[in-house]
């Protein structure tokens, strides 16, 4: 336990260290060049209006980390179904593949507005854009794993005489494990991305309202400080949810090359 906590350690110091010199430079700019708050904020300015709008970065950081986590969700179940399908089948894949990377390379802020023409405003619209922009990544990587194996183990499981069912679930799947969880880190990020966006356009209403729309009120009424501490809680909710998603992918990866090893 010591030593793992002492890599750990060790890991973060360089991250923390170049933050803390990267806000100490902050502060002495804000101060050298005498900046007003409103085009840049200090440091503790920043801290000071994260805490005297504590309740409501919050109630947002957790409105959008709901849209973001569904969004997410939803991407990697459907990414990994369309894979399958683009794997198994090359006409589909030769057919629908133009199509997935439409969603890549359309910028979403041309189709969040027909979203919310169609489906409203409110959560399920921002979950809709979540879920488009954290998509592709899902299908590439889903699809480059079912897809990408070594022509010697094919030709051993044809030497064997092995079904179509029996390549898929001895080989193809378990080749793609590494794959979709690269995946799935890719797409955590993007789904916060996307979630962020989506309530650029979509909000929730008067009552509830997510990240996207408090950076377009804040910036709107130029509470700098303010603004820049919900940023700020999207960043973090963007490296919790990577982080998050890398820890699992990580333990389900060592499990899976135990298993794979003993078994």
């Amino acid at each position: 336990m010591r030593p793992r906590f002492a890599a750990m350690a060790r890991s973060a110091f360089p991250p923390v260290a170049l933050f803390l010199v990267f806000v100490l430079a902050w502060h002495a700019a804000t101060v050298a060049f005498a900046i007003p708050a409103f085009i840049l904020p200090g440091p503790a300015d920043v801290f000071r209006a994260a805490a005297a709008n504590a309740g409501r970065l919050a109630s947002a950081t957790a409105l959008t980390a709901i849209a973001a986590f569904a969004g997410f969700c939803a991407s990697v179940v459907i990414g990994c179904l369309i894979g399958f399908a683009f794997s198994q089948w090359p006409i589909v894949r030769n057919g629908c593949y133009p199509y997935a990377i439409f969603l890549q390379t359309v910028p979403i802020v041309a189709i969040a507005p027909l979203i919310i023409i169609w489906f409203g405003t409110g959560l399920q619209s921002v979950i809709l854009v979540s879920f488009i922009v954290s998509l592709f990544p899902m299908i590439t990587n889903a699809t480059a794993g079912l897809t990408t194996l070594h022509r010697d183990l094919l030709d051993l499981f044809r030497l064997y005489g092995a079904t179509r069912g029996q390549v898929l679930l001895k080989l193809r799947l378990p080749a793609a494990v590494p794959f979709v969880i690269a995946g799935a880190k890719t797409s955590s990020g993007m789904s916060v991305i996307g979630a962020i966006v989506g309530e650029f356009f979509a909000g929730y209403g008067a009552q509830r309202y997510g990240l996207g729309y408090l950076i377009t009120l804040t910036s709107g009424q130029l509470k700098t400080a303010y603004l820049f501490a919900a940023v700020l809680c999207s960043t973090l909710l963007g490296l919790v949810t990577f982080g998050a998603v890398s820890v699992a992918g990580n333990a389900i990866l060592r499990r899976w090359f135990s298993h794979q090893t003993h078994g």
